[in-house]
């Protein structure tokens, strides 16, 4: 028996039936549903209690609509989001896409359109969550040279030193004191700051 946990998943349905028969599929399909709500405000607050694998949204839901309980969910970015509708317009879709949905469920749907939905949402959530990762790490590799860059340029500017010897003198007092480049640039640029005043 394998030990890894189950996904969970919130359901935002207001027609309790489906609510219901969507809950039990979900079940066979190995998820672990961890809340159902009828509108898109409670919808919110739990996702935001809970953090869940996964949301399945109706996009017609009193209180709040699907579509924007879905922007307010992805701005916490933390769970793939689903949306269930009757409508399969081409706007409808654009606007669930805009929202953050990372796929679209047409009722009625069978367990065998409900199994590649869910799986795709959350291939393409761990696929964003890796490209923010990415871009975050790449910023702040940025900014941690911008900052190099400047201290080279304050040692360079107060000492005499060429480029390649503040790099140097950075370099080792980085090892030296067990810090980063970045670390100890900051501490150069707000010691020759202060300096300076």
């Amino acid at each position: 028996m394998s030990t890894q946990a189950r996904p969970t998943v919130v359901i935002a349905e207001d027609e309790s039936l489906i609510r219901l028969d969507l809950a039990e599929m979900l079940d066979e399909l190995g998820y672990d549903v961890v809340g159902q709500v009828g509108d898109g405000a409670a919808a919110v607050r739990l996702v935001e209690q809970l953090s869940p694998t996964i949301v399945v949204l109706d996009v017609k839901m009193p209180i709040l609509d699907g579509l924007t309980a879905a922007e307010r969910i992805g701005a916490f970015g933390k769970t793939a989001i689903v949306m269930l509708t009757a409508f399969s317009q081409r706007e409808l879709v654009e606007r669930a896409t805009d929202a953050g949905a990372m796929a679209y469920l047409v009722k009625p749907f069978s367990e065998t359109d409900l199994a590649p939905t869910l799986e795709v949402a959350r291939a393409r959530h761990a696929e964003r969550l890796a490209l923010e990762s990415e871009v975050s790490d790449l910023q702040a590799r940025i900014e941690a040279r911008k900052v190099v860059e400047r201290a080279k340029g304050e040692l360079t500017r107060k000492f005499g030193l060429d480029e390649a010897a503040a790099f140097r003198w950075l370099q080792k007092a980085a090892m030296d004191r067990r810090m980063s480049m970045a670390e100890v640039s900051a501490v150069v640029i707000t010691e020759l700051a202060d300096k300076d005043s």
